[in-house]
């Protein structure tokens, strides 16, 4: 059969062109696999955490017999008040209004106030509300009775002449000169003054550390100390040592027959 005139005869060997662009069913690609399946979503964590979290707190109720969900750990933010109080913010009260807070309304805290701090009490209300063996010391800064021991008469901030109770009562039968009386009634007044301070810095830690109590502010507006410092209590300056009785106990004991060196 002759080619007709102008067609173009195909080079042997050849294919057909348009028959490339139809794909073969071996060169098909695969489906893009699913990349989200691989990625964890914020969901997903929350689940994992609160899961954990679920397990953790049936091994603690299991192990510790149903005392504690939390492994004996007291977390602040289980406790409603120290909760509101974070909430809230620090406190400043001045020495008046601290008084309202003294465990007689029952719709309020019960607060004290110890070297310038104040400490909710209302876990201890049986203990510092009325009727309380502690209730002198509920709203106010009774700093001075913690020291001497004395909660009617001390009931105050003002710490001066505190330290007369670790003061020894001088011996009048002692020989000594006036100036020798001097330097030591010097040194025993400073180190009387530093007892002061670690006892009340003792109460302080005290109720900073307690898992009951917590700080919840300071006292503000506090007026200065003037005039004649008070008086040490009748107890307190009954218990003040006595310099004789320390001598004696300093002094080692003479056995018979033998002068002591």
């Amino acid at each position: 059969m002759s080619t007709p005139p102008g067609a173009r005869r195909r080079p042997q060997g050849t294919k057909d062109r348009r028959s490339n662009n139809t794909p073969s069913s071996d060169a098909i690609p695969d489906e893009p696999e699913d990349q989200t399946s691989r990625i964890i979503s914020p969901l997903d964590i929350v689940r994992i955490v609160i899961t954990l979290i679920g397990v953790s707190c049936a091994l603690s109720y299991y192990t510790t017999s149903g005392a504690s969900l939390y492994w004996n750990f007291d977390p602040w933010f289980t406790d409603p008040a120290k909760l509101a109080h974070w909430w809230q913010g620090p406190l400043q009260l001045t020495p008046t209004q601290l008084t309202t807070f003294d465990g007689s309304d029952p719709n309020k805290p019960i607060y004290l106030a110890i070297n310038g701090k104040i400490f909710d009490v209302s876990a201890g209300r049986h203990t510092y509300g009325p009727g309380g063996s502690y209730h002198v010391f509920a709203g106010r800064d009774a700093t001075r009775a913690f020291v001497t021991g004395c909660f009617l008469e001390d009931r105050t901030g003002d710490m001066r002449g505190a330290e007369e109770i670790y003061i020894p009562v001088d011996d009048p039968d002692e020989d000594i000169t006036s100036a020798q009386k001097k330097i030591r009634a010097e040194r025993d007044r400073r180190k009387a003054k530093e007892k002061v301070q670690q006892e009340v810095q003792k109460w302080e830690s005290f109720y900073k550390t307690s898992k009951k109590y917590f700080q919840v502010g300071e006292l503000v507006g506090v007026p200065e100390y003037t005039g004649e410092p008070p008086k040490l209590c009748e107890p307190a300056q009954k218990g003040r040592p006595k310099r004789k009785n320390q001598k004696q106990h300093e002094s080692p004991s003479a056995a018979p027959g033998k002068p002591v060196h």
